[in-house]
């Protein structure tokens, strides 16, 4: 089914805000595009480039929306989703999912079914699993906050069976693991370049900490920058190895040595972002209910 556009300038003038001369050098279009602005609360983007697609999250209504690269139309990808929150590309192509809905991650496999790769830990249901990142040995990262289970707006109303919000690994073999036991609600997560960091985001703790990637395990998470806007959600890194973040003001430009060094300021709450295209130098940004797109002159991790 495709979706009609609703009414939306198909693009703005970029409202730059730089503080330090390393932004000016790699904010790109003086425009914004407005790719698509019909959801409720979006999320989850995840640019696909052998189907030359976004794929991306409307939650609370229960839907996967794809907008194709080629034509710029947006159809419905999976309906009901689950309530899938975050998404992922895996090194083979799959799409990897966070359902909050079936507290669960869930790979696509090729044929359209689907694979359950984690929703429980010795015995008790994971919370709602939220962000997801997949590490080049194989291995999925995901952190599971209770959103979806607070209340029925994007999931379903439930007790939580796990003690705190934990940031887990997923084995290549499937085993599950907790990594990280010391946040309040861990949210957008993503690894460096080289993987030897994972950055991960506590929503109400209003900052990113940083740890040190040691095989499968983690190290360090000292606080690597506050947010001065709202709160942060999802995160994704450069290949300079600058952290691109969700505010609720716009997003955030972060230095690898903490700086802020510019936003770019949307209309709405930026909920999550990605980098894609052929060169994946342009910025797929979900805002609440719109989806925009920015071409810069810095290419994704």
């Amino acid at each position: 089914m495709t979706i009609t556009l609703n009414p939306a300038p198909p693009r703005i003038r970029a409202d730059l805000v730089v503080l330090d001369d390393r932004f000016r050098k790699i904010a790109g279009d003086e425009y914004v595009e407005c790719l698509y602005d019909g959801g409720r609360w979006l999320e989850g983007p995840a640019y696909a480039p052998a189907w030359r697609c976004l794929i991306f999250s409307d939650i609370p209504n229960d839907r996967l929306l794809r907008w194709d690269e080629v034509s710029g139309q947006v159809t419905v990808f999976r309906e009901p989703s689950g309530y899938v929150n975050g998404n992922t590309i895996d090194r083979a192509g799959r799409l990897i999912s966070c359902s909050q809905g079936n507290r669960s991650v869930i790979r696509t496999e090729y044929d359209g079914t689907r694979t359950v790769l984690a929703s429980h830990l010795d015995g008790r249901r994971l919370n709602s699993p939220n962000d997801v990142v997949v590490h080049s040995d194989g291995s999925i990262w995901f952190t599971d906050p209770p959103y979806g289970i607070t209340s029925s707006y994007e999931g379903h109303a439930a007790e939580q069976e796990i003690d705190g919000c934990h940031v887990y690994r997923i084995a290549p073999d499937g085993e599950l693991t907790v990594v990280a036991d010391d946040f309040t609600r861990p949210n957008g997560l993503a690894f460096s370049r080289d993987e030897s960091q994972l950055y991960v985001v506590d929503t109400p703790a209003k900052h990113i900490r940083r740890f040190d990637v040691e095989g499968e395990k983690l190290s360090g998470g000292e606080v690597f920058a506050p947010c001065t806007a709202g709160m942060f959600d999802g995160i994704r890194l450069d290949g300079a190895g600058r952290i691109w973040a969700a505010t609720h003001e716009g997003v955030h430009c972060f230095d690898p040595d903490g700086t802020l060094i510019g936003k770019l300021l949307l209309p709405d709450i930026v909920s999550n972002l990605t980098f894609g295209g052929p060169k994946k130098n342009r910025l797929f940004i979900t805002a609440t209910t719109s989806v925009w797109s920015w071409l810069l002159t810095a290419n994704g991790a």
